[in-house]
């Protein structure tokens, strides 16, 4: 789920905290540019693990800030095709149900990729597994908050790049494209809710 990722980066440190040491500075400005965020093929940063190598540092004319090359590892989560993880419920939609690890959420299990025979309820936005026995089927309820274990399936990258400001949107609300996605499974036996199992 947590993986190390070997980065480079050029690092701008600003004059306000020359009084610290360089590495001091160095983690700071690398966790606060990187920490939370999404990179293209890597994954969601969370924190600077350690430094590898840092480099010289330039200063440029007319700016006083120094311009500092340096090698390092960062904490990401990634999580590996067919890893088997644990997290909460987030909501239910037709499509599917969006799944959270209370720092990520958008991870999601499309409606064929749950358990078989499932059906939607709309009065109550939950998906039901219609769980077979004897004299018919017992309804398993998927409900919002409930611990539920899935399978990773699939990952996906959008690079959104810089917002473009378009008038003819502007009163239109767009779908929101997250910058990571997880495409998960629960269609296989011991998946799904952790009290389906207890």
């Amino acid at each position: 789920m947590f993986v190390l990722s070997e980065l480079k980066n050029i690092v701008k440190l600003h004059p306000r905290g020359f009084d610290k040491s360089l590495e001091d500075q160095i983690k700071n400005e690398l966790n606060y540019k990187l920490s939370n965020r999404v990179m293209i093929n890597v994954g969601l940063c969370i924190s600077l693990f350690d430094i590898l190598e840092v480099g010289e540092s330039h200063i440029l004319p007319g700016d006083g800030s120094a311009h500092t090359k340096v090698r390092f590892r960062m904490l990401v989560f990634r999580p590996c095709k067919e890893e088997v993880l644990v997290g909460k419920i987030k909501s239910c939609s037709r499509e599917g149900v969006t799944v959270t690890l209370g720092f990520f959420d958008d991870i999601f299990i499309p409606g064929d990729c749950l358990q078989h025979p499932s059906r939607y309820e709309e009065n109550e936005s939950v998906w039901v597994w219609e769980y077979p026995v004897e004299d018919g089927h017992h309804d398993m309820f998927l409900d919002p908050g409930e611990q539920i274990r899935f399978r990773v399936v699939s990952e996906t990258f959008t690079d959104l790049g810089p917002k473009q400001e378009n008038s003819e949107q502007e009163g239109q609300q767009e779908e929101r494209l997250p910058p990571y996605a997880v495409t998960a499974t629960i269609n296989e036996p011991g998946l799904g809710l952790l009290s389906w199992w207890n």
